[in-house]
């Protein structure tokens, strides 16, 4: 019945039904190799969704809980896309900030050692000159002294001369955002984000009661179990949880609908995510004279380190990952959105989904046969 619900929905795309049926058995082949425990993925176009879910959310000590799809994932870095960046836009769109802002100017803190001249756009474009990451965690620091030596680093690097992938500048962001308005991230992405685009599954610090509905992450030596519901990413996990480079928690049906809003405002249309003025904006190359990468406002473009589009999707794509095994992509070309959430790491860090979404992007790009 699914694939037959699923060669119907990918006619009305105008794709090949056993090239987007292709895409999806690639989850299954990851499942079966053992390098995933389970899948969930969206793919939508010209209104149409197919939507897959496959293996396990847990596995572990006995407990197998599959996989659907309404299964809940930690997203991981996808929070910077999916969080941070828009409500950033936000912020720019009713004039409380400019990309050329310097952080400083609404973080005071924020300041010493160069960092005066940083900006919001060097933030989101990975180029400010933080460190990319650091262990903040296993000190017993409270949320506070971690956000205080945030704000307390030194510069790695003359701002705007490099791109460095950076955990560090996004918490910043998330500070900033609470600063300008006045609520806590959670309450903010919840306002601006979550409720205009109907995704009820998404947000930071799952209750109890959804645990069931939860995909578990990784089985850490000094803990019970997987973590299911509490954030993998250990720095976020040791700020409460709650982060602007980590800690979202969403399913693949809502951020679907949150790729689909990039797509309309790409494509020219206001959404009640963000202008299309403001998408314009963040999916241009900020970086285009640095060799270290290409990156937008918060999305990794074609071409960048951390791209993982593939080999076919459109030069216009853009995308973000999650360490987790998560992944969202738009390509407005090809009038594609695809979302694909793994917990790859429920099974150790040493596996890796870098060459399932290379591959799951290929087949459905292949899989167009009715160009926009």
């Amino acid at each position: 019945m699914h694939k037959e619900a699923h060669a119907e929905a990918a006619r009305r795309m105008g794709m090949r039904p056993e090239g987007v049926e292709a895409a999806l058995r690639l989850i299954d082949d990851n499942i079966a190799s053992g390098e995933i425990p389970g899948g969930v993925a969206v793919v939508s176009r010209r209104g149409a969704t197919v939507r897959y879910a496959a293996g396990l959310a847990v596995d572990y000590g006995g407990n197998r809980i599959p996989a659907t799809e309404d299964t809940v994932y930690d997203c991981a870095s996808l929070t910077k896309v999916v969080v941070t960046l828009p409500l950033l836009l936000k912020l720019i769109e009713r004039g409380k900030a400019t990309l050329s802002d310097p952080v400083a100017m609404h973080v005071p803190e924020f300041a010493g050692g160069g960092k005066e001249s940083v900006t919001i756009g060097q933030l989101l474009t990975h180029t400010s000159g933080l460190m990319a990451f650091t262990d903040m965690h296993s000190h017993g620091w409270s949320p506070e002294r971690i956000n205080a030596f945030v704000m307390e680093q030194p510069l790695e690097y003359e701002p705007g001369t490099q791109v460095v992938y950076s955990d560090m500048g996004y918490i910043v962001l998330g500070r900033l955002i609470e600063k300008l308005t006045g609520l806590a991230l959670p309450e903010a992405a919840r306002r601006d984000v979550f409720e205009p685009l109907g995704m009820a599954e998404s947000g930071y610090l799952p209750a109890a009661e959804r645990k069931p509905r939860l995909a578990a992450t990784e089985h850490y030596a000094y803990e019970s179990g997987p973590r299911i519901g509490i954030v993998h990413d250990e720095n976020a996990s040791a700020l409460g949880g709650v982060s602007g480079h980590a800690g979202l928690f969403a399913s693949a049906g809502d951020l679907a609908r949150y790729a689909d809003a990039w797509l309309d405002a790409c494509r020219g249309k206001p959404t009640p995510l963000l202008s299309p003025a403001a998408a314009r904006a963040a999916t241009r190359c900020h970086t285009a004279t640095l060799a270290s990468g290409k990156r937008g406002l918060g999305w990794a473009l074609r071409g960048d380190k951390f791209d993982a589009s593939g080999d076919l999707l459109g030069l216009a794509s853009f995308g973000h990952t999650g360490y987790t095994g998560t992944s969202l992509y738009v390509d407005p070309e090809l009038g594609l959105t695809a979302v694909l959430l793994t917990n790859r790491v429920h099974y150790g860090r040493s596996k890796s989904v870098a060459r399932l979404r290379a591959a799951f992007h290929n087949a459905l790009a292949a899989a167009v046969t009715e160009w926009e």
